[in-house]
C-alpha cells in the first residue's frame, strides 16, 4: 500500500516499512483495514481508525484514507 500511496503523496512520511516505528500510522475514513503491524494495540485494530500504511492492506473492496 505504501508504494501506492508514495506515488499519489510523494510527502507522506514513513521510516522502517515494515510495521514497528509507527511513522506512517494513517487515520481510516471508510473501509475494513487489515493490520500486520506491531504498534497498534488489538483495541486500536478493532476500531479501524488507523492503521500503518507501510506493511497494511485492505479487508474491505474499497479503503479511504485520511492523505
Amino acid at each position: 500500500m505504501l508504494d501506492v500511496v508514495r506515488d499519489a503523496v510523494p510527502g507522506v512520511p514513513y521510516s522502517c516499512e515494515e510495521g514497528y516505528c509507527g511513522s506512517c500510522e494513517t487515520r481510516v475514513l471508510a473501509g475494513i483495514p487489515e493490520h500486520h503491524d506491531t504498534v497498534l494495540s488489538e483495541d486500536e485494530r478493532r476500531t479501524g481508525r488507523t492503521m500503518m500504511i507501510c506493511v497494511g492492506r485492505a479487508r474491505s473492496s474499497r479503503l479511504v484514507l485520511d492523505l
